[in-house]
């Protein structure tokens, strides 16, 4: 039978969101799989406001939540897997839950292969301009002529 902390932690989340009140997790980022930056972590585990109005995006799936946020001004993605969730809560009032912490079992979370290397090819430039001295007038007129600087691909 699978987990039921996804539903429990959507359910929290929905019911706190709907009665107007601001929604924090507080993630223990020593579960396997969890992305959170770690310079904002405190004793192993990080607090986040996941209301609409604090994230840029939020993805509830059916085993991690992934969202995205400014800490200090730099946009942080994060992946957090429903077993690190440890307490859902209203920040207002503290209505919410504690959960026990889920470690993943080997094999269970698909890893993403990694990408096969990129092949790199050089890039020369064609430019047909000549340098003379020329007036003011001649140049633009001539500006008119020259042909545009272009790029042409090489490959190895």
């Amino acid at each position: 039978m699978s987990s039921n902390k996804p539903y429990v932690v959507k359910a929290f989340y929905d019911w706190i969101f709907d009665n107007g009140l601001t929604p924090y997790i507080v993630v223990d980022v020593n579960v396997y799989g969890v992305m959170v930056p770690m310079s904002y972590v405190n004793d192993g585990q990080i607090v986040l406001n996941v209301s609409p109005s604090a994230v840029g995006s939020i993805a509830m799936g059916e085993e991690i939540i992934e969202l995205s946020a400014r800490f200090g001004g730099k946009l942080e993605n994060m992946s957090i897997p429903y077993g690190a969730v440890v307490a859902i809560y209203a920040k207002e009032n503290g209505a919410g839950t504690s959960l026990a912490i889920e470690h993943p079992e080997p094999g269970t979370i698909a890893e993403e292969p990694l990408p096969s290397p990129v092949k790199m090819s050089s890039v020369k430039a064609v430019d047909s301009k000549t340098t003379t001295k020329t007036s003011a007038k001649q140049q633009s007129t001539q500006a008119s002529k020259v042909k545009k600087p272009s790029l042409s691909v090489v490959k190895n």
